[in-house]
């Protein structure tokens, strides 16, 4: 299956990082400020919510009459949030691609082209999905089984909102409720603590070897934006239709000449600082000639839940440590 823009939100590859990856640890008042939220939370009563409930989500106004204890999720990102809001244990299984945590129940379930059979058998009470486009919520209604749908989110306030969503729908509101604080927390230590600078940060975020990439006003590209940086892909021919996806040339991107490379394509596509520096003309760049080609996790860098931290944490060290030319 080829990486797309599309494909860089459903991101199957492990957890690993490329040659040049930064250690994404939280700085250890963070880490402290992190626990202490995950310890104070940890008494929140199981179910927060009064059933049944109805939601309305990207696929219609759902109803869960009681809540779920066996939970199917056919999003990577659901997952993850679904485990950090304490749901975890209501998870009954988890699509092939939902790779994190480690303990999640993984199978051979396909998100992208999901078989209502197999999906029935685990005798799910709620389906979580990250879009609808196969008419999966009418025929799991059939067997009386709702189908919850949140789409990749377009900003930080559609994740802070999906999380309460995955809240109520699985009794845990208040849990939910208490990660997307800790989320702010975190992401505005993380902004407070970045060196300023006159100008915006210029950046080429690559999705792939095709070279498709991200504007500034994509998702990732607005979580980047916090720290200053501008996407080179925003200059770029057809980067409005494209829906903030454009797929960029070498000599565009050469032209650019961009003071960061990030590679979200060092798992799917071995990607790293020294095959970067090895293409034809790109080590002229002066972000191949300064250090500034940083690899990234695809997972983490493709997808919108609670590892959004890590990823602005790892190029917020990265722009602390190499400067901006």
């Amino acid at each position: 299956m080829a990486r797309t823009p599309r494909r860089s939100m459903f991101a199957v590859a492990a957890f690993a990082f490329g040659a040049t990856a930064i250690s994404t640890s939280m700085p250890s008042s963070a880490a402290t400020a992190a626990s202490a939220a995950t310890a104070a939370t940890a008494a929140t009563a199981a179910s927060s919510t009064t059933y049944p409930v109805q939601i309305t989500a990207a696929n219609g106004n759902i109803t869960i009459t009681s809540r779920p204890t066996a939970i199917v999720s056919l999003s990577p990102t659901a997952t993850e949030m679904l485990y950090a809001i304490g749901a975890g244990s209501q998870v009954k299984a988890v699509d092939s691609y939902s790779d994190y945590p480690k303990n999640a129940p993984r199978t051979k379930l396909n998100a992208e082209d999901p078989n209502v059979e197999a999906i029935v058998a685990y005798k799910p009470d709620l389906v979580v999905v990250a879009g609808d486009t196969t008419g999966l919520t009418a025929q799991l209604a059939k067997f009386g089984i709702p189908v919850l749908s949140d789409p990749a989110a377009t900003d930080l306030s559609q994740e802070y909102q999906q999380f309460d969503e995955l809240g109520q729908a699985t009794g845990h509101l208040g849990q939910a409720e208490a990660e997307v604080s800790k989320i702010k927390g975190q992401i505005a230590q993380i902004v407070a603590n970045a060196p300023k600078h006159s100008k915006p940060i210029t950046y080429y975020f690559e999705l792939d070897q095709t070279y498709y990439s991200e504007t500034s006003s994509t998702f990732i590209g607005q979580v980047l934006g916090l720290l200053g940086m501008k996407s080179i892909a925003d200059a770029a021919k057809g980067a409005a239709s494209s829906g903030g996806y454009p797929q960029l040339s070498a000599e565009f991107i050469i032209r650019a000449n961009p003071d960061y490379i990030f590679l979200a394509d060092t798992i799917c596509c071995g990607q790293n600082a020294h095959k970067v520096a090895k293409r034809p003309g790109w080590a002229v760049l002066s972000a191949v000639k300064d250090d500034r080609v940083v690899g990234l996790n695809d997972d983490i860098a493709s997808r919108w839940g609670p590892r959004i931290v890590d990823l602005l944490h790892t190029v917020a060290v990265a722009v602390k440590r190499h400067g901006a030319g």
